[in-house]
């Protein structure tokens, strides 16, 4: 398989919309690649009950959800939401410790920059 033909793919499957099995997976390899597996959520599912937040955790059952409304966005979109859920899972505020958990996912402040400008247009569409 040529390397062209392989980023075809990869461009192909990264638009596909993620099931509820392959989001836990990714936030399984996520949990690896950052945090060293420490966090291990027991479900990751998406949620079409959430429409002011764009993820959610409930620490005590390790539970992650993460709005529906984020399917359609970019992968890496939806990767930075699963690892500022799963620091969540380490640590509960958005304090220091939380900042320097979520710092580690490189584009973190391009995806909350990128998530600002879709609040910004839900607000103000017509």
């Amino acid at each position: 398989m040529t390397p062209a033909f392989q980023k075809k793919l990869s461009r192909r499957a990264a638009r596909r919309p993620r099931s509820d099995e392959e989001l836990a997976q990714r936030a399984r390899a996520l949990s690896t690649r950052y945090f060293d597996g420490v966090p291990q959520p027991q479900a990751v599912s998406w949620s079409t009950q959430q429409h002011q937040r764009w993820g959610s955790t409930t620490s005590t059952t390790g539970t992650i959800r993460l709005s529906a409304r984020l399917r359609e966005m970019p992968v890496w979109v939806q990767d930075s939401v699963l690892v500022h859920e799963l620091a969540h899972l380490i640590e509960p505020g958005h304090g220091p410790e939380f900042k320097a958990l979520i710092a580690k996912y490189p584009r973190t402040e391009e995806a909350d920059a990128f998530l600002a400008g879709v609040s910004w247009a839900d607000r103000h569409a017509d």
